[in-house]
Order: C-alpha cells, then sequence, then structure tokens
C-alpha cells in the first residue's frame, strides 16, 4: 500500500485508524492500482486526506492538478470540493496519458464528480498556458503537481499566475526516497527538485514550507 516516506506498517496502518475513512471509490482505486507495476506513482492515502483538509479549510471552488495517473488525488479534491462547494465547483486535470486517464474516469464516475472535472490531454504547459491566455489568473484557488520533475519550475510560475492570494499549490515527491539529500545525487530530476524547494524559500511571492507527508509535499501559499 501506498505509505509517507519512513512511516512502518504499523504507523500506516495506525494512520488509517485515526484518519477519515476514505470515500468506498477512493479505496478501491487505490487498492486496483497497488497491483499495477507503476504503483510507486500514486499517492498515500494520508496525502489525500491531507488534500482534502487543505481544500475545506480554503474552500476551494476551483482546482488544477498536473499529472493524473489513475485519478486517485483528483477524485479526493473533487469529493472534498463536492462537499463544500457543491456540484458547480471545477477540478482541471492536465495530462499526456490517455490509458491512465481512461482507468480514472472511471472512479470518477462511479464517485459522481466526472461532471465537476476537466480532463485535458496534452502536455499541461499548453493547458496552463491556455488558460491564462483565456484570462484565468488569479482563478483558482488550489492546485496540485505530481508529473515531470524538470517540469516543476514551469509550472510552478504558471500555478502562481493561476493561483488567487492565499490559494495553496502542492507539489509531490519533494523528498525523492531521500535522494535530494544525497549530494551525489546530480541526475536532472533530483537536481530540479531541490532547485525548486530552495527557490520557493526564497520567494517573498509566497509561504513555502516542505513536509513529510507522502514522498515529501512542498507547499506553497500565494501572498
Amino acid at each position: 500500500m501506498s505509505s509517507s516516506i519512513g512511516l512502518s506498517p504499523e504507523l500506516v496502518r495506525y494512520l488509517a485508524d485515526v484518519n477519515p475513512p476514505e470515500h468506498p471509490v477512493l479505496a478501491r482505486c487505490r487498492a486496483e492500482t497497488q497491483s499495477l507495476p507503476q504503483a510507486q506513482m500514486q499517492i498515500s492515502p494520508e496525502q489525500g486526506a491531507f488534500m482534502q483538509s487543505i481544500a475545506r479549510m480554503i474552500g476551494a471552488r476551483r482546482a488544477f492538478e498536473v499529472g493524473v495517473f489513475t485519478g486517485y488525488s483528483a477524485l479526493a479534491v473533487a469529493l472534498a470540493m463536492k462537499e463544500t462547494q457543491g456540484p458547480g465547483a471545477r477540478l482541471l486535470a492536465c495530462d499526456v496519458s490517455e490509458e491512465w486517464t481512461a482507468k480514472a474516469q472511471i472512479y470518477w464516475r462511479e464517485a459522481g464528480v466526472d461532471g465537476m472535472i476537466d480532463l485535458t490531454i496534452q502536455p499541461a504547459i499548453e493547458t496552463l498556458d491556455q488558460r491564462l491566455a483565456a484570462r484565468e489568473a488569479g482563478a483558482y484557488d488550489f492546485g496540485f503537481i505530481d508529473a515531470d520533475k524538470t517540469g516543476y519550475d514551469a509550472y510552478y510560475e504558471r500555478g502562481l499566475k493561476l493561483l488567487r492570494k492565499g490559494g495553496v499549490m502542492l507539489f509531490d515527491n519533494m523528498l525523492w526516497s531521500g535522494r535530494v539529500a544525497d549530494p551525489g545525487d546530480k541526475s536532472a530530476d533530483t537536481v530540479a527538485l531541490r532547485a525548486l524547494a530552495a527557490k520557493a524559500k526564497a520567494d517573498d511571492r509566497v509561504h513555502a514550507a516542505v513536509t513529510a507527508i507522502g514522498d515529501g509535499v512542498l507547499m506553497v501559499v500565494k501572498r
């Protein structure tokens, strides 16, 4: 089962006991995805619960996501927005894989949130630029980025433009299974993640913090 970095199986089970129960479709999405060779790409259930709490706290009505995979994170956020804002809330989902997002759409339909999610199959940079060109800057409350790590800086800049003041954007895999703390790791992905963490820390446009939830989540709040 997906779990946050460094947690023992006992702590994973404890978190499952003390956190709110997963929606049945969320639970099935997570369980079925675990059978796939790419299962490590899925977020942990405690990370999903954290994202739902953030969406509720800020009253998110419009959200965007870069990197959908089998749809767990988008489903978690959409369910939270539907509960607090009603079915008129919208989530822009960006991905390049028709194969994975076809699976995601099955879960979204079963959970009754498919009408809230606008799925675009093309490079996310193109989608975000199109939304900015459509004068949607400052129109989004929440964003989640979990895609190609070398693209994170570009998503960061476009995401900040899309967010309203006080909006929140999360970046996944910021601890990269511990590789970001290994000075000998000079791979492109690791370097990109270190660079984004340093940039966000020094960026006076945001308040930023990196947490150890999941594989490390950078949370930026737009000032």
